[in-house]
């Protein structure tokens, strides 16, 4: 019986530009069911609008200064532990950065791009920013080129096996990701895929084939001028076969449900502004420094960049531990 890893590697191998706009169709819903399991669902919904929409376009607009601020950088990393896996050492080493390190290094490493790997290693002197974090920074600023290193699209890769979180790493999965999006691409004749869309839509296919496969069910089937055979998307159906068919009118239902939720929850009086409130504007103002002392030591990571030393130190793929120092830690939690 094929898994759920087999089944999105078949469609991150073969499929085509009609079913991969069909799972990208299906990520806001996907990301709802991926909400629930969460203590505060609302929280990670909002912080990916911001994330997918908002934090591109503030970039963007800083033209050739582009660089994060600090309040981004924190919500950057809340974003990815709010659809990922949660370290409470992450939260509170990603603000001991001063604002003055944060706008330097974003800036310095945006302006490598599109070296990603230059970019990856000038990002690497902010603390709690190993491989893994930076390819989210990077995919907010570069998306046609980096996609973020999202554990569900690794494992649907089926070069990769054993992940350790180096850049050698992620350069590897980048080529991967941008071998998908030539493809695409190419079929359409067009520039329609950015590599982080691609990974986008992988994400969506692991995550609904896991938690509710039938939503898969209405997936085309790969056309007859497609590079395989039928023979290619029934494989990719295993994982979907005997369940109901989703309809258009469910899909709109449900997100509706989902978008009240949500609004409900803010009419309640959530704290507005508050660094563990719902996600304000940022702007430019927040750049004050705080009262972190500029020069403290960074501390080396496991989720390091460096592949020449540490390519060989293989971890699994749920495996992504920072050791952080007890004064470090004090001074993080102290300075909220």
């Amino acid at each position: 019986m094929s898994t759920v890893k087999d089944a999105t590697s078949e469609f991150f191998l073969r499929g085509n530009t009609r079913q991969f706009d069909f799972v990208l169709k299906l990520y806001p819903q996907v990301l709802a069911l991926k909400a629930e399991e969460k203590k505060k669902p609302e929280e990670l919904i909002k912080l990916d609008e911001w994330y997918q929409t908002e934090l591109p376009k503030k970039i963007k607009q800083r033209g050739r200064d582009a660089h994060l601020i600090h309040e981004e950088l924190v919500q950057c990393m809340k974003w990815k532990q709010s659809r990922g896996k949660y370290y409470p050492q992450l939260s509170y080493l990603i603000k001991v950065n001063t604002p003055r390190a944060v706008v330097m290094e974003t800036k310095k490493a945006f302006r490598k791009l599109p070296n990603i790997e230059q970019a990856i290693t000038a990002l690497s002197n902010l603390k709690g920013v190993g491989t893994t974090m930076a390819s989210a920074l990077l995919a907010a600023a570069l998306p046609e080129n980096a996609p973020f290193m999202a554990d569900e699209v690794l494992k649907a890769i089926p070069d990769i096996e054993g992940i350790d979180y180096t850049t050698r790493e992620y350069l590897k999965f980048v080529t991967h990701i941008e071998s998908t999006r030539d493809r695409l691409n190419q079929e359409t004749e067009s520039d329609q895929w950015s590599a982080h869309s691609v990974e986008l839509a992988v994400w969506t296919h692991s995550v609904a084939c896991d938690i509710k496969p039938e939503l898969l069910k209405d997936m085309p089937d790969l056309d007859k001028h497609a590079s395989v055979g039928t023979n290619g998307a029934n494989n990719t159906h295993t994982c979907i076969e005997n369940t109901k068919i989703i309809s258009e009118q469910y899909m709109e239902n449900n997100l509706s449900s989902t978008i009240e939720q949500i609004e409900a929850a803010e009419d309640k009086g959530k704290p507005q502004g508050s660094a563990n409130g719902a996600v304000d504007s940022l702007d430019e103002s927040t750049l004050s420094e705080d009262s972190l002392e500029p020069n403290t030591p960074i501390i080396a990571n496991d989720e390091t960049n460096d592949s020449d030393s540490h390519s060989s130190a293989k971890r699994s793929l749920d495996s992504e531990e920072f050791p952080v120092t007890e004064p470090e830690l004090k001074k993080a939690k102290n300075s909220e």
